[in-house]
């Protein structure tokens, strides 16, 4: 297995997850997402955020991570999700995208997991009032049905850039 860090081969062209790969699931309401297990940096529980004026809503803050200004994205937000109260499951995942730190906020985290290219399908076309260009694919699972998130494409650095110029960079 690679254990080399997963880059984008290309500026502005993010990896996406694909079969083989190690994805990390988490959940948001009664779905479940997955990542690439090679981006993740590590997962915490939720904490206080500093909240930035006239950020998008679904920027929660940033948060002071190690020296490192990290962005915190509420991915409930972000989908257009119904909005529930943080609790003691709430889970704050840290991510390593290239050259940047952010944080997500989700429901909760499932599992490492691993698919088979069989169990991987494309994403489905919703046309043009559903943007899916952050969905990489969908996994079948024994019981459930796991949604492949692009998170580099989803988290595109413009959009963060907005917070602070050095927002999710780290600090030396």
């Amino acid at each position: 297995m690679n254990t080399e860090p997963a880059t984008a081969a290309t500026p502005g062209i993010a990896a996406a997850p694909v079969a083989g790969c190690e994805l990390l699931t988490f959940s948001l309401g009664s779905e479940y997402y997955g990542v690439d297990i090679l981006k993740v940096q590590e997962i915490r529980g939720y904490d206080t955020v500093t909240r930035i004026p006239d950020a998008p809503p679904w920027i929660k803050g940033v948060i002071n991570l190690r020296g490192a200004i990290v962005p915190v994205i509420d991915l409930r937000i972000k989908f257009r999700l119904a909005t529930i109260a943080y609790n003691e499951f709430t889970v704050m995942i840290i991510l390593n995208l290239a050259s940047r730190i952010v944080g997500i906020v989700v429901d909760g985290v499932s599992d490492v997991t691993r698919l088979t290219p069989e169990q991987v399908k494309p994403a489905p076309e919703f046309g043009a009032g559903l943007d899916t260009r952050y969905i990489a694919g969908l996994g079948a699972l024994e019981d459930r049905m796991l949604i492949l998130v692009d998170i580099e494409r989803l988290l595109q650095a413009e959009d963060l850039a907005r917070l602070a110029p050095e927002a999710g960079r780290a600090m030396h």
